[in-house]
């Protein structure tokens, strides 16, 4: 296993300053993601408060949505998989930033959300499904085919951050450590210090200083 703390480069975040349906993200997995199971977690402000739904963190191979995180119209938050999603009623994004994680294990297809380190209520969704290689990692933007017809009313406007994501379900108390900033696990799909990132459109790099 592989630590860290908390660094200027883990501490880098997106700024997405205005909709738009040509800016985005393509974030670079260390390994294809054949998923039976998965933590994933992001830093994430928006002041698209209520107004829209907004696409956090978009997987899609050539004919499917494979992983597809949303603040829904509604507020709440969701996430889907080749198919119908599942909706958790939680407290509001808005601008101040909140760690937002999500875990799902195909045997018992228990979901779960953390907001700040607080887990949620578990749901039960697509028990023995698997998320298939091949796609693509978009954030700021839900593409509809392989890397393209982007919706600027459906992107991202805000700031995200430390995006990390592994192929197993963190224990809880790991999710809270990373939370507060401790050192964890890193992530062995997707670890934000290292991760390649290739920007498109009007997204601004933040280094932030702690």
């Amino acid at each position: 296993m592989f630590w860290f703390y908390a660094s200027s480069a883990a501490l880098r975040s997106l700024v997405f300053p205005q909709e738009t349906s040509t800016s985005y993200v393509e974030m670079v997995p260390l390994k294809p993601l054949a998923l039976k199971a998965f933590t994933l977690c992001m830093r994430v402000a928006t002041e698209l408060k209520g107004e829209r739904e907004v696409i956090l963190f978009a997987y899609r191979t050539h004919d499917f949505d494979e992983l597809n995180v949303w603040r829904e119209l509604d507020g709440r938050l969701s996430f889907y998989m080749s198919g119908e999603g599942v909706f958790f009623e939680l407290p509001q994004l808005g601008a101040l930033e909140t760690h937002v994680c999500l875990s799902w294990d195909s045997i018992s297809g228990a979901a779960t959300f953390f907001l700040d380190g607080k887990k949620s209520l578990t749901k039960i969704y697509r028990k023995n499904h698997m998320v298939r290689p091949g796609g693509k990692i978009i954030i700021g933007q839900d593409p509809d085919n392989y890397v393209g017809n982007f919706d600027a009313k459906q992107s991202l406007v805000g700031e995200i951050s430390d995006i990390n994501m592994w192929d197993f379900v963190l224990p809880e108390k790991t999710v809270r450590d990373l939370f507060v900033g401790k050192r964890v696990v890193r992530g062995d799909v997707l670890d934000w210090e290292s991760a390649e990132l290739k920007m498109h459109g009007n997204v601004q790099v933040m280094e932030n200083v702690m």
